[in-house]
């Protein structure tokens, strides 16, 4: 007997199953994205100094987590990248950019939702946390404190698919609109792909994530397809990787618009 629990949805695009209902705070031209001033620094110093152990426990207790090719970062260490990753874990999607970046101040490219949590939320921009504008002030001091976290040689990661689908194991569409920073910027971009694969003696799924890259943006089109190339063949390589999950936690099913 099928034991799965099932989830149907309507729109891969826009649908949410995050367990945790939020109301987004409204990121204005006010927001401080950076928090670069000395007691900043400090504060953020310190719950990095908290958080790098707990971005290594968790995951691997809680999912016996693994990376394979990680190494294929080493060489952009100092180095600006962005890295993309499918979007199947609420608490451990805001620890694996830290798992997988060899300590280094990485940041995340967020909902508002992130920066909205009572306690966590006032954390995680220390933490890197960087959420989208919501006005025309804002997105130019967003896009500000992505340039000068590329000049420095930070690395940034993105879940274009957006919305969390708990341990869905395919690779939704997404569009190109993030794949814009790697083109502007001319810098690398990487995929991680996290796989749920057989855990023996837990009933828990194991977490197995795969990066691969780099992948740059063709210079040889017109600027505007470059971003979508990049993004057709980030997005092929996800999709492969995903086929080598052998563990289907929840079944996923679309509704049957015609029935309703």
């Amino acid at each position: 007997m099928d034991k799965r629990r099932v989830i149907y949805y309507r729109d891969e695009l826009n649908d949410e199953f995050s367990r945790t209902v939020i109301g987004p705070k409204v990121i204005d031209g006010s927001y401080d994205y950076l928090r670069d001033r000395p007691c900043q620094r400090l504060i953020g110093a310190c719950f990095r100094t908290l958080a790098w152990p707990l971005s290594y426990i968790y995951p691997k207790v809680i999912f016996g987590h693994k990376i394979e090719n990680r190494d294929l970062l080493l060489q952009f260490v100092g180095r600006p990248c962005f890295l993309y990753g499918n979007h199947t874990q609420d608490i451990f999607d805001a620890l694996l950019p830290s798992c997988i970046s060899y300590n280094r101040n990485t940041y995340v490219i967020v909902h508002p939702n992130n920066v909205s949590m009572p306690i966590l939320g006032r954390m995680t921009p220390y933490l890197g946390a960087l959420p989208l504008p919501d006005d025309k002030a804002a997105r130019k001091n967003f896009m500000s404190a992505i340039e000068k976290l590329v000049s420095e040689g930070r690395w940034i990661a993105i879940y274009p698919e957006a919305h969390i689908w708990p341990y869905y194991t395919r690779i939704r569409p997404f569009g190109d609109d993030s794949f814009f920073y790697p083109v502007k910027y001319g810098v690398p971009a990487f995929c991680f792909t996290n796989t749920y694969q057989l855990r023996p003696h837990f009933k828990s799924p194991m977490i197995v994530t795969y990066i691969d890259g780099p992948f740059w943006a063709d210079i040889s089109l017109p600027y505007r397809q470059r971003r979508a190339e990049l993004r057709d063949r980030i997005y092929e390589c996800m999709c492969q990787r995903a086929r080598i999950s052998c563990v289907e936690r929840i079944k996923y099913m679309k509704v049957d618009e015609d029935r309703d």
